[in-house]
C-alpha cells in the first residue's frame, strides 16, 4: 500500500511556530529566509531540491539567493529538522521531518515527470539483522527508493 507523502507523525501537521521554536531551542536565529523555507517544506507534498526551494522563496519573498538556501538547508539537516534524499539524478532533495522522527521512509519516483509518492512499506528489521550478522557488520541500516513510470506518463 502506498499513499501520497503523509507518513504517521507527518510534519505537515506541525505548526510553523513549533518549527521556529525548534530552531530557537538549538540557539539558532529564525531569519526571514529560514522561516520561509520551513513554511515551504511544511506545505509541500514531496521532497524539494535547493533550486525548487529557491523558486518558491522568490515567489513569496521576492529576493533570495541560492547560497542562502544551501546554507539554510545544511543547517536544518545538521539540526535534524530536514532529511536529505537522493533520487539518483544528481540533485539532493530535502523534506522536513518531525521532532523525534528519524524520517525513515521510501519513495516511488516517476522517471519521466519526477512525481514522488511516499511508500509506507519497509523491510522488517530482521532482514537488516541477518545481513549484518552474515557479513559481521554492526549498525546496518538502509536507504531504498523505487523508480518507475506513473499512471499519468504511461
Amino acid at each position: 500500500m502506498s499513499k501520497s507523502h503523509a507518513h504517521p507523525g507527518s510534519h505537515r501537521q506541525t505548526d510553523l511556530s513549533v518549527l521556529k521554536s525548534r530552531l530557537r531551542g538549538q540557539a539558532r536565529k529564525v531569519t526571514g529566509p529560514r522561516a520561509a523555507i520551513l513554511e515551504i517544506l511544511r506545505k509541500h507534498p514531496h521532497p524539494l531540491t535547493n533550486r525548487e526551494i529557491l523558486l518558491e522563496l522568490q515567489k513569496s519573498r521576492g529576493t533570495c539567493n541560492l547560497a542562502t538556501v544551501y546554507r539554510s538547508m545544511h543547517l536544518l539537516e545538521k539540526m535534524g529538522m530536514v532529511k536529505r534524499f537522493d533520487f539518483g539524478d544528481g540533485s539532493s532533495r530535502f523534506e522536513l521531518i518531525g521532532e523525534n522522527d528519524d524520517g525513515h521512509h521510501h519513495h516511488l519516483v516517476c522517471t519521466k515527470c519526477s512525481e514522488v509518492v511516499e511508500i509506507d512499506e519497509c523491510f522488517p528489521r530482521e532482514i537488516e539483522k541477518q545481513i549484518a550478522a552474515k557479513n559481521r557488520f554492526k549498525g546496518v541500516t538502509h536507504k531504498l527508493e523505487f523508480f518507475g513510470i506513473c499512471p499519468e506518463c504511461q
